[in-house]
Protein backbone atom coordinates (compact mmCIF):
# COMPACT_ATOMS: atom_id res chain seq x y z
CA UNK A 1 0.00 0.00 0.00
CA UNK A 2 1.18 3.45 -1.01
CA UNK A 3 0.36 6.76 0.97
CA UNK A 4 -0.19 10.13 -0.16
CA UNK A 5 0.58 13.15 2.26
CA UNK A 6 -1.51 16.38 1.41
CA UNK A 7 -2.30 19.37 2.74
CA UNK A 8 -5.87 19.31 5.14
CA UNK A 9 -8.34 21.10 3.70
CA UNK A 10 -11.51 22.55 6.32
CA UNK A 11 -13.39 19.66 4.63
CA UNK A 12 -11.20 16.78 5.88
CA UNK A 13 -11.69 18.92 9.76
CA UNK A 14 -13.96 15.63 11.37
CA UNK A 15 -11.77 12.76 9.94
CA UNK A 16 -8.75 14.73 11.10
CA UNK A 17 -10.68 14.60 14.49
CA UNK A 18 -11.37 11.20 14.23
CA UNK A 19 -8.02 10.47 13.41
CA UNK A 20 -6.87 12.43 16.06
CA UNK A 21 -8.58 11.03 19.09
CA UNK A 22 -8.16 7.23 17.28
CA UNK A 23 -4.08 7.89 17.02
CA UNK A 24 -3.83 9.16 20.36
CA UNK A 25 -6.17 6.24 22.05
CA UNK A 26 -3.59 3.67 20.71
CA UNK A 27 -0.29 5.10 21.26
CA UNK A 28 -0.87 6.55 24.76
CA UNK A 29 -3.01 4.02 26.49
CA UNK A 30 -1.21 3.33 30.13
CA UNK A 31 0.07 6.48 29.71
CA UNK A 32 -2.41 9.28 29.44
CA UNK A 33 -5.06 8.97 31.68
CA UNK A 34 -8.24 6.98 30.69
CA UNK A 35 -10.57 9.95 32.05
CA UNK A 36 -8.34 12.52 29.85
CA UNK A 37 -8.15 9.98 26.86
CA UNK A 38 -12.85 9.18 26.98
CA UNK A 39 -13.18 12.79 26.97
CA UNK A 40 -11.49 13.68 23.93
CA UNK A 41 -14.08 11.20 22.25
CA UNK A 42 -16.49 12.93 24.62
CA UNK A 43 -15.70 16.40 23.12
CA UNK A 44 -16.10 15.57 19.46
CA UNK A 45 -18.28 18.30 18.38
CA UNK A 46 -15.99 20.82 20.21
CA UNK A 47 -12.93 19.90 18.78
CA UNK A 48 -13.72 19.34 14.98
CA UNK A 49 -14.95 23.21 15.54
CA UNK A 50 -11.48 24.17 16.87
CA UNK A 51 -9.94 22.23 14.02
CA UNK A 52 -11.90 24.01 11.68
CA UNK A 53 -10.71 27.29 12.92
CA UNK A 54 -7.25 26.47 13.35
CA UNK A 55 -7.25 24.80 9.97
CA UNK A 56 -9.14 28.08 8.58
CA UNK A 57 -6.28 30.43 10.13
CA UNK A 58 -3.40 28.42 10.65
CA UNK A 59 -0.72 30.76 11.70
CA UNK A 60 3.17 29.26 11.46
CA UNK A 61 1.95 25.64 11.36
CA UNK A 62 1.18 23.09 8.58
CA UNK A 63 -1.28 20.65 8.77
CA UNK A 64 -1.28 17.57 6.69
CA UNK A 65 -2.96 14.27 6.85
CA UNK A 66 -1.89 11.21 5.41
CA UNK A 67 -4.13 9.21 3.05
CA UNK A 68 -4.16 5.04 1.99
CA UNK A 69 -6.40 3.92 -0.39
CA UNK A 70 -9.14 6.62 0.29
CA UNK A 71 -8.89 6.85 3.84
CA UNK A 72 -7.20 8.90 6.06
CA UNK A 73 -4.94 7.37 8.32
CA UNK A 74 -2.84 9.66 9.89
CA UNK A 75 -1.56 13.57 10.66
CA UNK A 76 1.43 15.45 10.72
CA UNK A 77 1.71 19.19 11.99
CA UNK A 78 4.99 21.15 12.03
CA UNK A 79 6.11 24.35 11.59
CA UNK A 80 9.21 26.88 11.81
CA UNK A 81 9.88 27.52 15.29
CA UNK A 82 9.72 30.64 17.11
CA UNK A 83 11.86 29.93 19.99
CA UNK A 84 14.44 32.27 21.09
CA UNK A 85 16.69 29.59 22.00
CA UNK A 86 16.51 27.98 19.01
CA UNK A 87 15.65 30.88 16.52
CA UNK A 88 16.96 28.51 13.29
CA UNK A 89 14.61 25.37 14.13
CA UNK A 90 11.74 23.88 12.88
CA UNK A 91 9.78 21.38 15.09
CA UNK A 92 7.49 18.39 13.95
CA UNK A 93 4.68 19.28 16.75
CA UNK A 94 2.29 16.21 15.62
CA UNK A 95 3.53 12.73 14.02
CA UNK A 96 0.66 9.96 14.79
CA UNK A 97 -0.52 6.71 13.19
CA UNK A 98 -3.40 4.44 13.68
CA UNK A 99 -1.96 1.66 15.06
CA UNK A 100 -2.82 -1.08 12.67
CA UNK A 101 -0.32 1.58 10.02
CA UNK A 102 2.26 1.41 12.59
CA UNK A 103 5.49 -0.86 11.49
CA UNK A 104 5.09 -0.14 7.91
CA UNK A 105 7.31 2.54 7.13
CA UNK A 106 4.81 4.91 6.94
CA UNK A 107 6.57 6.91 10.20
CA UNK A 108 9.70 7.14 8.45
CA UNK A 109 7.98 8.80 5.07
CA UNK A 110 5.85 10.88 7.24
CA UNK A 111 9.48 12.33 9.38
CA UNK A 112 11.23 12.39 5.52
CA UNK A 113 8.28 15.26 4.39
CA UNK A 114 8.00 17.08 7.42
CA UNK A 115 12.22 17.18 7.80
CA UNK A 116 12.48 18.06 3.74
CA UNK A 117 9.96 20.74 4.03
CA UNK A 118 11.46 22.53 7.27
CA UNK A 119 14.73 22.34 5.88
CA UNK A 120 13.53 23.89 2.49
CA UNK A 121 12.22 27.17 4.75
CA UNK A 122 15.78 26.80 6.07
CA UNK A 123 15.70 25.71 9.38
CA UNK A 124 19.05 23.93 10.64
CA UNK A 125 17.80 22.04 13.49
CA UNK A 126 14.81 19.78 13.81
CA UNK A 127 12.96 19.16 17.10
CA UNK A 128 10.19 16.74 19.36
CA UNK A 129 9.01 17.11 22.12
CA UNK A 130 7.61 13.01 23.04
CA UNK A 131 6.53 12.18 26.47
CA UNK A 132 9.13 10.31 28.59
CA UNK A 133 6.75 6.92 29.15
CA UNK A 134 6.11 6.75 24.93
CA UNK A 135 9.03 4.20 24.84
CA UNK A 136 7.49 3.62 21.04
CA UNK A 137 8.11 7.46 19.80
CA UNK A 138 11.18 7.41 21.71
CA UNK A 139 12.58 4.23 19.41
CA UNK A 140 11.36 6.24 16.65
CA UNK A 141 12.79 9.64 16.83
CA UNK A 142 15.86 7.85 18.36
CA UNK A 143 15.90 5.40 15.22
CA UNK A 144 15.37 8.29 12.60
CA UNK A 145 18.21 10.15 14.17
CA UNK A 146 16.99 12.31 16.45
CA UNK A 147 19.41 13.42 20.03
CA UNK A 148 17.84 14.31 23.52
CA UNK A 149 19.22 17.57 24.32
CA UNK A 150 18.73 17.96 27.97
CA UNK A 151 15.29 20.40 27.74
CA UNK A 152 12.19 19.29 29.18
CA UNK A 153 8.87 20.60 30.28
CA UNK A 154 5.91 19.14 32.41
CA UNK A 155 2.31 18.68 30.50
CA UNK A 156 -0.50 18.16 33.14
CA UNK A 157 -2.88 15.78 30.92
CA UNK A 158 -4.87 14.55 33.71
CA UNK A 159 -1.69 13.65 35.61
CA UNK A 160 1.43 15.61 35.18
CA UNK A 161 3.72 14.17 32.16
CA UNK A 162 7.33 14.64 31.28
CA UNK A 163 8.18 15.95 28.00
CA UNK A 164 11.88 15.56 26.65
CA UNK A 165 13.43 17.49 23.68
CA UNK A 166 14.77 15.34 21.16
CA UNK A 167 16.89 17.32 18.33
CA UNK A 168 18.28 16.39 14.60
CA UNK A 169 20.75 18.29 13.33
Amino acid sequence: MEITIRRVSLEDAYDYTLVHIASWRDAYVGIIPDEYLDKMTADLEQRVERYKQMLAEPGDCEFYCVMCDGDMIGRLVFNKNNSDEKPDAGEVNAIYLLADYWGKGYGRQMMDFAVAELRYEGCQDIIVWVLEENSRGRQFYENYGFKLDGAQKTLDLGKPLICLRYVLK
